[in-house]
């Protein structure tokens, strides 16, 4: 069972590091040993505030895989079960063996560009940028100050998904309005940072050659970005102040006329409140196609039902990003390597497809048989651009920043 195999880890004096990912309605977490950083236990703690929340989790032997219902109102209700959960698995002296825990945090805002040390300092200045990732930041503090209390002597490292995005040219980062809210940090910072820079290692132990190239990495997943890197820096990305920005998403807009906001006021009455919701939580895939926001399911219904709406969904999805590929592609004077990653970019060959099948004039070429297969090159061998399927791994990213930490 996973609790006696990390249980007789735990009496072997194996350390280990915690990493949390705290979203809006959901907390993954998964435990790695400090050694060799494998991973022992991830799991996730999902729809926070609903009567059907639940905490899934597994171990290394799959057969221990487990879903619960559980009772978590509120954030505070879900963190006391993590944590109430770790020491049920790791035994009452869970946290001795536990050398550090590594967070992921949405926003860094001007203060933090590198993962550094939780501490009081940095705790209130990122209660004083709330107001950047309202969905975000408070669950993410509220974890930090938790541990922090419960287990004083633990070591917490922050690492910040914009972060990666720190060293794009100014062109990139200012936004088109009074210069006024650039001083004010308002400005464009990028997301999907952790995943970035592991996405970027993978890419560096595979090929240092392309490594040093023109990229752009397609991040695909429930939250969609793109970002052109440089000679292993990025340069630009899709997401702006906050991750509603770029491409269209499950639920998430993208891009939009900034002119609708004061158009639906007047027209329907809608308020600020109700404009972010619509652009967060009703828009995108799920919002165009008026069926559902997971990719699997508008795949299926344009197939077998011939649905219009999941059709111009998808068509929408791939016409975005393909115009951010050709931005970037301008914007870099060329490209050497394509890559897909996250949950759609990982598994859904049709859509990579669709995307890639108007490149020729960038020379992208795929080949049709690795590209259904899922293979890590998916580009024919007369493509001029190389295209790869890596998958991200922001977990185990996390886990590799702490332990320099702790070296």
């Amino acid at each position: 069972m996973v609790k006696s195999h990390l249980k007789s880890r735990v009496k072997s004096k194996e350390t280990f590091i915690l990493t949390i990912n705290g979203g809006s309605s959901s907390i993954k977490f998964a435990l790695f040993e400090t050694s060799s950083l494998t991973r022992v236990l991830e799991g996730k703690i999902d729809r926070i505030g609903l009567k059907d929340a639940t905490l899934t989790f597994s171990g290394k032997d799959k057969k221990d895989n487990v879903s619960q219902n559980i009772s978590a109102g509120t954030y505070k209700a879900a963190v006391d079960v993590l944590i109430s959960f770790l020491e049920k698995k790791l035994g009452k002296n869970a946290m001795n063996n536990m050398v550090a825990v590594g967070h992921r945090i949405v926003h860094g805002g001007l203060k933090y560009n590198k993962p550094e040390e939780v501490d009081k300092e940095m705790l209130a200045e990122l209660h004083n940028i709330k107001s950047f990732s309202p969905e975000h930041l408070p669950g993410e503090i509220l974890l930090m100050e938790t541990f922090s209390k419960k287990f004083p002597g633990l070591k917490q490292i922050a690492c910040f998904d914009t972060a990666f995005h720190r060293e794009m040219p100014k062109v990139a980062h200012i936004l088109p309005i009074p210069r006024k809210y650039y001083d004010k940090g308002i400005r464009r910072y990028g997301f999907h940072g952790i995943s970035y820079s592991f996405l970027m290692d993978e890419l560096s132990r595979i090929s240092g050659k392309e490594y040093l190239g023109k990229i752009i990495i397609a991040h695909l997943g429930n939250g969609c970005s793109l970002a052109a890197v440089n000679k292993g820096k990025s340069v630009d990305t899709s997401m702006g102040f906050t991750p509603t920005a770029g491409i269209p998403m499950s639920t998430r807009s993208g891009d939009i006329d900034p002119g609708l906001v004061w158009y639906l006021a007047r027209t329907e009455r809608i308020d600020a409140e109700q404009f972010n919701k619509m652009i967060n939580s009703q828009s995108g895939l799920f919002g165009v196609s008026e069926i559902s926001s997971d990719m699997r399911d508008l795949l299926e219904k344009e197939e077998k039902d011939k649905d219009e709406r999941a059709k111009e969904a998808i068509d929408l999805f791939c016409y975005q990003i393909r115009k951010f590929i050709g931005s970037y592609s301008a914007a870099m004077n060329g490209l050497d390597t394509l890559i897909f990653s996250a949950g759609i970019g990982e598994n859904a060959p049709k859509i990579r497809k669709r995307i890639c099948q108007h490149f020729g004039f960038l020379g992208i070429e795929l080949d049709e048989k690795k590209n259904n297969a899922n293979s890590e090159i998916i580009s024919s061998k007369e493509s001029k651009v190389i295209v790869r399927v890596i998958k991200t791994d922001e977990e185990l990213m996390i886990a590799k920043i702490i332990s320099s930490f702790i070296k």
